[in-house]
């Protein structure tokens, strides 16, 4: 892991499917059947990881695209989270002037009056296909809520 702020965040490309949705950004990773939605801001992030831009000039760009002042201690945050679910090439670790980066700092650093969201990233697991076609129907017959796609079982009946 990288500890300096010359750090050039790379998103991963390979192994993912991306499509932008609402002004957020959805990333299905093959490799690990896990589904991101990014918001706006996460998005924004992810998309200026081209692993020549430091994270300065990040927090920089997205200022002038959105027209807002952004704390370089945003584009951290972000990172942070994208490096958690496997978006970038390399995890990458704050510079120890930011200490511990978390939700509430980030919403002292945007301000009450910011246009800019705070950073989110929301995973979920996805079933493989073979997982997703194996549950059981309404009315089948079962032992436990875990073979019904409903996760119920009633009476040895899916609801």
């Amino acid at each position: 892991m990288k500890t300096d702020q010359s750090n050039k965040p790379l998103a991963r490309k390979q192994g993912l499917v991306v499509k932008e949705v609402s002004g957020e950004l959805l990333v299905y990773d093959l490799d690990r059947d896990r589904a991101h939605c990014l918001n706006e801001t996460a998005a924004m992030v992810w998309k200026f990881c081209d692993g020549r831009t430091n994270t300065k000039t990040i927090a920089s760009l997205m200022a002038k695209d959105l027209d807002v002042t952004i704390d370089e201690k945003i584009v951290w945050y972000a990172l942070a989270q994208l490096g958690k679910d496997n978006l970038l090439e390399q995890q990458l670790t704050p510079p120890s002037s930011f200490g511990k980066l978390n939700r509430r700092d980030m919403i002292r650093a945007l301000g009450i009056a910011a246009v800019v969201a705070v950073p989110v990233v929301t995973s979920i697991v996805a079933p493989t296909p073979a997982q997703a076609a194996t549950c059981l129907q309404s009315g089948a017959s079962c032992t436990g809520g875990q073979q019904c796609c409903s996760g119920l079982c009633n009476n040895n009946i899916c609801a």
